[in-house]
């Protein structure tokens, strides 16, 4: 249930960031998760400069599509001919690599919350999602979910067309990201830690590929880790220097 607006504070030396309205891919019309990575890949493309993908929680798991829709959807060339990647590196944050089992199970319950979304009371849909174990911790810099009740279409739609359970499993094909990749996890987040330690473990790839637990957060890392912007500070300068 996040905005752009969450990423105001965020701040890393020698870089701009630009926030991206997720929902706004949503607004008109369905999208799935590889169409959303093309789409934001011709956008990414478009932009000159150095380009650092950073994703979290769902946000994370559209950028893993983002980053491996180049498979399919070719980088440009430059005037010589040679492949020109369109993100120089990636941060992945409190992210699923997708489910092995379970699929049809999650979809219903995506549908239940979707429903929620779109014609429940706000207020209430709002404060169950908080309610969730997983969220529970103390961020800070939080934008007022209230706020994107006007956008509650796209919301539910989310809930349908980026389901956790129309996702494919994603946790082979991690090593197929050739550019430097920091997958972040919140040390008190048990369960996306051990996603993410499955997701190293299972590599067989030399790509260039990091795990960072990030100490005393939950789920919600960059709010919950003050250290969080210094993380991928450090990160960029090692890997792009």
């Amino acid at each position: 249930m996040g905005t752009a607006e969450d990423w105001r504070g965020l701040a890393v030396p020698g870089w701009a960031v630009k926030r991206v309205d997720l929902w706004r891919f949503l607004d008109c019309c369905p999208l799935s998760l590889a169409e959303f990575g093309a789409a934001l890949n011709r956008e990414a493309a478009a932009t000159e400069g150095r380009k650092v993908l950073l994703g979290y929680s769902m946000g994370g798991r559209l950028a893993l599509h983002a980053l491996l829709e180049l498979e399919r959807d070719a980088p440009p060339t430059d005037w010589s001919g040679t492949l020109q990647p369109r993100w120089d590196a990636a941060v992945v944050v409190s992210a699923h690599p997708g489910l092995d089992e379970g699929r049809e199970a999650r979809r219903a319950t995506d549908a239940e919350w979707a429903a929620m979304a779109l014609k429940g009371d706000w207020g209430e849909f709002l404060a169950k999602w908080e309610g969730q174990s997983v969220l529970s911790g103390a961020a800070k810099g939080l934008g007022d979910r209230r706020n994107l009740e006007p956008r509650r279409q796209a919301v539910a739609r989310s809930f349908m067309d980026w389901s956790l359970g129309v996702q494919e499993a994603l946790t082979d094909r991690v090593e197929e990201i050739d550019c430097p990749l920091l997958w972040v996890a919140g040390e008190r987040d048990a369960k996306f830690r051990e996603l993410a330690e499955r997701v190293e473990r299972g590599r067989n790839a030399p790509s260039p590929f990091e795990l960072r637990v990030a100490p005393g957060a939950g789920h919600r890392v960059p709010w919950e880790c003050d250290e969080f912007p210094a993380m991928i500070g450090e990160f960029l300068e090692r890997s792009l220097s």
